[in-house]
């Protein structure tokens, strides 16, 4: 993309804007960044674009400064309907995504993969197996390392895994991976789309793109998944828990099926719950259809034990093992993380909710849950939905929390923290409320936590 002496607008101060400008100097342009937000969260970063010589403000967005560009990047945070970005669209600016920029840079084959649940770990499955065939590759996109320094890096890898959101999706002009994935869809993020309906839309447009010689993947159990749009020379594989797949991967018994072909075991994995064969599946389908060397997969497999946050095992103490699923941010999450075990649950949830309701877990609630620990600002949602079918109980901090969850496990039972809510009411992120938790869990495991 030619931006040469051109002013670039970047809405939104973070992460993936600190390496977008760098991206957008690198190309010869002129960024100048735009947040409507302000407080010392955002210092680092604004130290950071001092050291670019990228100009910036903060705690506002000036419509004249959007007007007077010639290009418009949102961060994946902010909505393209903001009305700053509305009014320059009307005077004729063009506005892309932070995905459709860095794009035009990538030399590197993508595999991309999206979906309501299970990206981060069917990425991160992603990357250890195509290292683990020694081949070079990055990790990138809606976690820590953003697509835009991800296409900065020399030489490129030969390939780049990519997780990507629908709030990357939503602005997807030219986007073209080798490799798509969708994973789900469920409700989530429906403020921003909508409709589940255009959710669904939006996560679709990752094959919109797609031509001769790429592939998409398709969960075969997930409804919206299942017949989505994809252009007709593309090669379409699909993923199955139990229905027979002659493109694509099926589970029949304890084997792992290609067609009638039995190529791979269950046991290979020690990834916990029927969600995480799912991500398993999507993975060495998406291998398969890269022609990667089978066994050598198969080696990376089994050597994989999951991913940070995503029902992490943290330890035992007393006889009751202690797990941290702290990036569930929704109730679809929270819903796969109680599948994922058949002992007693003490679950630990809240945080800030998304205005779903919880009530359609009680039946699960009720035969899963054992005792229930609540925090946050949705504590008193979370009580009013199951207060009646398990004992609850309400906690000021996530230390708090630990041990009265602590003080209600027998051993036999486990103790889970999956939150169903964003972190943002107490804590950074869901990585910070992670790192949190398990730091109690160690407290108490040493005696610090009465």
């Amino acid at each position: 993309m030619d931006v040469k002496n051109k002013k670039v607008i970047v809405a939104g101060l973070g992460r993936t804007a600190v390496a977008l400008c760098r991206l957008v100097v690198k190309a010869g342009a002129n960024p100048f960044v735009s947040e409507i937000a302000s407080g010392q969260s955002f210092e680092p970063f604004q130290e950071q674009l001092r050291s670019l010589g990228v100009p910036f403000e903060c705690g506002k967005h000036s419509v004249e400064i959007f007007e007077s560009a010639d290009l418009i990047i949102p961060s994946p945070g902010v909505s393209p309907r903001i009305e700053p970005i509305q009014a320059a669209r009307r005077c004729g600016v063009p506005v892309i995504s932070e995905m459709e920029f860095a794009f035009s840079f990538c030399g590197s084959k993508i595999l991309a993969v999206t979906g309501t649940n299970g990206k981060t770990t069917t990425t991160e499955l992603l990357k250890r197996l195509v290292e683990h065939c020694g081949q070079s590759v990055v990790l990138a996109g809606n976690n820590d390392t953003p697509f835009s320094l991800a296409v900065m890096i020399e030489p490129a890898p030969t390939y780049l895994v990519l997780e990507v959101s629908s709030y990357q999706l939503e602005l997807a002009q030219h986007f073209r991976p080798w490799i798509g994935c969708v994973l789900n869809v469920t409700p989530d993020h429906l403020t921003r789309h909508g409709s589940i309906s255009e959710y669904a839309n939006v996560k679709a447009k990752i094959f919109q793109n797609q031509g001769e010689g790429d592939v998409a993947v398709l969960n075969a159990d997930d409804d919206w998944t299942r017949d989505m749009k994809v252009p007709p020379d593309v090669e379409v594989r699909r993923f199955s828990l139990a229905t027979p797949q002659q493109r694509g991967l099926w589970i029949r018994g304890s084997a792992i099926c290609e067609g009638e072909d039995e190529i791979a075991c269950v046991q290979d994995t020690s990834l916990p719950g029927r969600h995480n064969l799912q991500n398993v599946l999507a993975a060495l389908t998406m291998v398969r259809a890269a022609n990667l060397p089978w066994q050598t997969i198969l080696e990376g497999l089994r050597s994989f034990r999951g991913v940070e946050h995503r029902i992490e095992y943290v330890t035992t103490i007393n006889g009751v093992p202690y797990y941290n699923d702290s990036k569930s941010t929704n109730i679809d999450s929270l819903r796969v993380a109680l599948e994922s075990f058949s002992s007693p649950i003490v679950l630990l949830a809240g945080g800030r909710g998304k205005g779903a309701d919880y009530r359609v877990l009680r039946d699960l609630v009720r035969r899963r849950v054992k005792s229930l620990v609540v925090f946050g600002e949705d504590a008193p949602l979370l009580q009013e939905a199951f207060a009646d079918l398990v004992g609850c109980v309400s906690a000021s901090t996530l230390e708090d929390a630990v041990a009265k969850a602590a003080a209600q496990a027998s051993p036999g039972d486990i103790v889970l923290l999956s939150p169903a809510c964003a972190s943002f009411d107490m804590f950074q992120n869901f990585e910070h409320r992670g790192r949190v938790f398990k730091e109690c869990v160690r407290q108490l495991e040493r005696g610090l936590i009465p």
